[in-house]
């Protein structure tokens, strides 16, 4: 990307950035609201969870929960989906409970989640595997099966089998459709994780929001969580996008 193109990407958002914050200091003054907080008064409370040593142990509550569901889901869904893209009659043997399974919502899951694991952090990794494991399975059996065949051959002729065969030129070949996969799972993941953590645990993002919410209507605190929410959601689409970018991913069959 040349220079005038990555100031471009720079400045246009934080532009639009700087227009939204006046537009919402101008309507809470206009407005006259007293409920709704401006700019400044979040500002503040952002201030005052770190000032009271909650701010970074919720952030890092909240990662750590999505980072353990993500990663286990990531073990587990990519094999299988490997599997089944692969081997036709794992697909047909296993591909109808997928597709059962995958349009629940993992927050009907909660009641479930709190008979089997109590209000734990378990709870809440385990709603986090679900909300990104079905996503990543089917995403791995595509792109397992748009690999043309007569690459598969040649491997085959070159003595790959089995494990090797994975290793070496399947799993090299759904990388780039694979990592969008996983982009759209862990976004995902992270919203069940602020849901989740409003009612199976006790610290997180999602539990500020709740507990700002109920302890005195601290409206400050509750968009100060939404804000602090939407800004870690767009850094890891952002990691992962810049995951997807590099050199050595970008070659194989989705067109890259």
């Amino acid at each position: 990307m040349n220079p005038s193109r990555r100031a471009e990407a720079v400045l246009l958002p934080l532009l639009v950035a700087a227009a939204l914050l006046l537009a919402w200091h101008w309507a809470v003054i206009h407005t006259h609201t007293r409920i709704f907080p401006s700019p400044e008064k979040v500002a503040r409370g952002v201030r005052e969870l770190a000032r009271r040593g909650v701010l970074f142990p919720y952030i890092g509550a909240s990662l750590f929960r999505v980072g353990s569901g993500f990663l286990l889901a990531t073990l587990l869904g990519v094999p299988l989906g490997s599997v089944m893209g692969r081997y036709r009659g794992a697909a047909t043997a296993l591909n109808p409970l997928v597709q059962v399974l995958r349009p629940i919502s993992p927050l009907a899951w909660i009641p479930l989640a709190i008979v089997f694991f109590g209000v734990t952090n378990l709870s809440t990794i385990f709603l986090i595997f679900l909300a990104s494991f079905f996503p990543i399975v089917v995403s791995t059996m595509n792109a397992v099966r748009a690999i043309p065949v007569i690459y598969l051959r040649a491997a085959q002729n070159f003595g790959f089998s089995g494990l090797a065969l994975w290793a070496r030129v399947i799993l090299p070949a759904i990388l780039p459709q694979l990592l969008t996969g996983l982009r759209l799972a862990l976004g995902v993941a992270w919203l069940v994780v602020v849901a989740a953590e409003m009612i199976a645990v006790d610290s997180g993002l999602g539990y500020l929001i709740l507990d700002a919410r109920n302890a005195g209507k601290r409206y400050d605190l509750v968009v100060a969580g939404m804000l602090l929410i939407g800004v870690i959601g767009l850094a890891l689409d952002v990691a992962m996008r810049r995951v997807e970018r590099l050199r050595w991913l970008r070659w194989g069959f989705s067109g890259r």
